[in-house]
């Protein structure tokens, strides 16, 4: 954690004051931008340029996600190793400007081929493991725990204004470039981002070198310590039923509903308008109800509008209501949780151990999800679309009871020491 400075501004100063933090967050927003790009134009040059069938397409889902699922804890095992975690961040944003810029000049050679956008899928997604798993540790540098959740706040309204805005202006830009060449604007924020990060000047936690670096490690911290052990463990089942949702919404709100594709761009983009909301009213719910309520509220609050989406029926407009309403307030919800639930773990976890834990809640995060989305796809053919919608709904819902018990609603304030490592706790 950053040692106090002099210099710094008074504790009630927003985060954007403390350079090291200013750029950290601009090299965060404008990877996201990126990452928007991305999520159209790879797909788009799948179906686009090289003719890709359902097959085709699930594979290239699933290449993107199989990295969170083998990478993350063996990835927070090496991190949690190493002395300057925001270097190997920068290596990660170099990897991924040249994995990303390799698809347009393939396109421009007439070499590319859907074996090529496997490959980055891959090495996108595995770089991005990286990044991930050492991103706690360039946090905690940049800023002191009393700005922790202003910080992800910030953050959060990042990721929502990109969710807002980057549909749209991807859209617009394969429009106008094609989908390979606008890739190269993707390309580009990742140069931005490392650049940024660069001109970081923070000390980080030391390396964990004496407590032992074994990829177990952050595991049986998870399993030693029953509050966020019994978090990591909703997180995981929130996300797992919640990629039933994400997985067949697009073809339940086309097929089922009829709803049109701007029109259902208009329902996506409310889900980042509720985050951009959830972002503005974190600080303050945690500031009238406490941390640990928080993250329970924005995750009852993420789920209990789900029922919305199944229950959807009847005329057009009161369809689009329901689907913008579930949307708006689950994005509102997650928000929320997300910023306390990372403030709390942030300053839970021991810095020697904090990219092993990562790693666990990574897996758990991300790793779930390609589970989801094969189960998805299996019931919805088996049982039909509403009611797996149904079963990922009631689940998710379901998942804030692993909250409850944790002991979470008695944690008013950030932890004022980090949780023992697992041995000493179990001594």
């Amino acid at each position: 954690m950053k040692a106090a400075d002099p210099r710094d501004p008074p504790p009630q100063a927003g985060p954007l004051r403390e350079r090291g933090f200013r750029l950290y967050w601009a090299a965060h927003s404008t990877s996201l931008i990126g990452d928007e790009i991305t999520i159209l134009a790879i797909p788009l040059a799948a179906v686009l340029l090289l003719d890709a069938g359902p097959a085709e397409m699930g594979w290239l889902t699933a290449v993107a996600l199989l990295p969170s699922l083998l990478l993350s804890i063996p990835g927070g095992a090496w991190a949690d190793r190493q002395a300057n975690r925001r270097r190997a961040m920068i290596v990660s944003d170099l990897g991924r400007f040249a994995a990303v810029a390799s698809v347009p000049v393939a396109y421009a050679m007439d070499a590319l081929t859907m074996t090529h956008l496997y490959a980055t899928e891959f090495v996108v997604g595995a770089l991005t493991v990286l990044f991930r798993v050492c991103n706690h540790h360039v946090y905690a540098s940049v800023l002191t725990a009393d700005r922790y959740v202003a910080g992800n706040a910030l953050l959060s309204g990042s990721r929502s204004a990109a969710a807002v805005a980057g549909p749209g202006a991807g859209g617009g830009l394969v429009q106008v470039l094609t989908a390979p060449f606008a890739l190269v604007l993707d390309a580009v924020t990742y140069l931005v981002s490392a650049v940024c990060l660069g001109r970081i000047r923070a000390e980080e936690a030391p390396p964990a070198r004496h407590q032992g670096t074994g990829p177990t490690d952050g595991f049986r911290w998870v399993t030693a310590h029953r509050t966020p052990g019994l978090l990591i463990t909703g997180v995981a089942m929130l996300s797992l039923f919640h990629t039933f949702l994400a997985t067949l919404f697009v073809l339940y709100a086309t097929d089922e509903l009829g709803l049109s594709p701007g029109v259902l761009g208009l329902v996506f983009a409310m889900f980042g308008l509720g985050g951009l909301t959830g972002a503005y009213l974190a600080p303050r719910v945690v500031r009238r109800i406490g941390l640990g309520p928080a993250v329970i509220a924005g995750c009852a609050g993420f789920s209990l509008p789900l029922p919305l989406v199944p229950l959807a029926d009847g005329p057009a407009p009161l369809v689009v209501a329901m689907l913008a309403a579930a949307q708006f307030a689950s994005g509102c919800g997650v928000a929320v949780m997300d910023i306390a639930a990372n403030s709390y773990l942030i300053a839970v976890i021991p810095a020697t151990l904090r990219s092993r834990v990562m790693g666990v809640i990574q897996t758990a995060n991300f790793g779930v999800r390609p589970v989801g989305a094969v189960l998805a796809g299996i019931l919805g053919a088996v049982l039909g679309l509403r009611p797996t919608m149904w079963i990922g709904t009631l689940g998710a819902v379901l998942s804030v009871l692993w909250l409850l018990p944790s002991g979470l609603r008695y944690v008013m304030d950030l932890p004022a020491a980090p949780a023992a490592p697992a041995k000493a706790a179990a001594a």
